[in-house]
C-alpha cells in the first residue's frame, strides 16, 4: 500500500536506508521501473496470500512470513552493526506498538482477501494516504489546509461509492477492508512519529522482532501441516515480499520518495490484473468509479503537499 517504507511483511513505512543514506546517482527511469515492479510483487504476494488462506489459518501464514522476514532482516543488517545495534531505539514503547499494529494490519488484510476480491480490497485501501492526512493533524500536529481537507472528503465519497450503503445490503467483509485501510493509515502515522528519533534500520528490526514474538505466541496453536504446494506458496509469499521491498528500497535510492508516490497507485491496477487472472474476480463499475475518485483525491492531496514544501517565490 502506499506511502511506502522499509522492508516489512507488507508494503511499506519508515524512511528506508536507501533514502536515509542518500544515494548520489539519480536514475528516475530506473526508479520508476523498480517502483512498478515492487507494486506488482506486492499485488502478487496478496494474491498468493488469498490462495493460501483457503487452506491454512491466517496466524500460521503470518507466523511463517515473520520467520522468513526476520531472517531477511538479520542478513540485511549485518552490514550496519547487526540486529542488536539496530534495536536501540529512542522510543521503544512506540516502536513496539507500531510493530504490533503492523502485525494486526497484515492479518486484517489477509482476512479481507479471503472474503473479497483483491481489487475491491485495494480500492478501499487506496484511501489510506487520505487517512494519514486526517490523522496527521491530531497525532503529528501538522497543519492541513482546506484544499487537502476537501481531498480527504472526496476520498471518503469514493469509499462510499464502492460500499454504497443504503443502496445495497452491505456485506460485513467490507468492514474488514475498511478496518484495514484505517489501521494502515494509522500505522504510517506511527512510523512518521518513530522516524523523528529512529532510523529505518531500527524500524525494520523492531518490526521483525516484535512481529516474530507475537506471531509465535499464536501461530503454533493454529498449525496445520502444509503439503508440498502449501510450502511452495508460503515460501513464495516471503520471497515476493522480499523482492518487493528490495525493489522499493532501490527505487527510493535512485529518486526521491515524493516523486515516486503517484506510481504506488499502480498497486490497484496490478491487484485487479492478479484478481482477474487468478480468481476470475472482475470489479464492477461502482468499484472502478470509486477507486478512480479515491486515487484522484490522493494524487491531489499529494500535489498540494508537494506545493506546500516548495520554497516561497521571491
Amino acid at each position: 500500500m502506499t506511502d511506502q517504507t522499509a522492508p516489512e511483511p507488507r508494503t511499506q513505512a519508515a524512511t528506508p536506508p536507501a533514502e536515509a543514506q542518500g544515494y548520489g546517482v539519480q536514475k528516475p527511469g530506473l526508479a520508476i521501473l523498480l517502483m512498478l515492479g515492487a507494486m506488482f510483487a506486492f499485488a502478487a504476494m496478496d494474491g498468493v496470500s488469498k490462495a493460501l488462506a483457503k487452506s491454512l489459518s491466517i496466524p500460521q501464514i503470518l507466523w511463517v512470513r515473520y520467520i522468513l522476514f526476520t531472517v531477511f532482516v538479520v542478513l540485511l543488517l549485518r552490514r550496519s552493526g547487526g540486529l542488536t545495534v539496530a534495536l536501540r531505539s529512542g522510543q521503544p514503547r512506540l516502536q513496539a506498538a507500531r510493530a504490533a499494529l503492523l502485525l494486526v494490519e497484515n492479518g486484517i488484510f489477509v482476512a479481507a482477501f479471503v472474503f473479497l476480491p483483491l481489487a475491491d480490497v485495494h480500492a478501499i485501501a487506496a484511501a489510506s494516504p487520505l487517512i494519514v492526512v486526517a490523522l496527521s493533524v491530531p497525532m503529528l500536529g501538522e497543519t492541513v489546509g482546506p484544499r487537502r481537507w476537501l481531498a480527504v472528503i472526496a476520498g471518503f465519497i469514493g469509499v462510499l461509492i464502492i460500499v454504497r450503503p443504503g443502496f445495497q445490503t452491505m456485506d460485513w467483509p467490507i468492514l474488514i477492508a475498511l478496518a484495514g485501510a484505517f489501521t494502515w493509515g494509522l500505522y504510517q502515522v506511527l512510523v512518521r512519529m518513530c522516524a523523528r528519533t529512529d532510523s529505518g534500520e531500527t524500524t525494520w528490526a523492531w518490526s521483525a522482532v516484535v512481529g516474530l514474538i507475537l506471531s509465535t505466541l499464536v501461530g503454533p496453536f493454529f498449525w496445520t501441516w502444509p503439503d508440498a504446494w502449501g510450502w511452495a506458496l508460503l515460501v513464495a509469499v516471503a520471497m515476493l515480499g522480499t523482492l518487493a521491498h528490495l525493489a522499493l528500497i532501490k527505487a527510493l535510492g535512485y529518486w526521491e520518495a515524493g516523486a515516486l508516490q503517484p506510481y504506488s497507485y499502480t498497486l490497484l491496477l496490478w491487484a485487479t490484473v492478479v484478481g482477474v487472472v487468478a480468481f476470475g474476480d472482475v470489479p464492477d463499475g461502482w468499484t472502478i468509479a470509486g477507486a478512480l475518485v479515491i486515487i484522484a483525491s490522493g494524487l491531489y492531496a499529494w500535489h498540494r503537499e508537494r506545493l506546500r514544501k516548495l520554497p516561497p517565490r521571491t
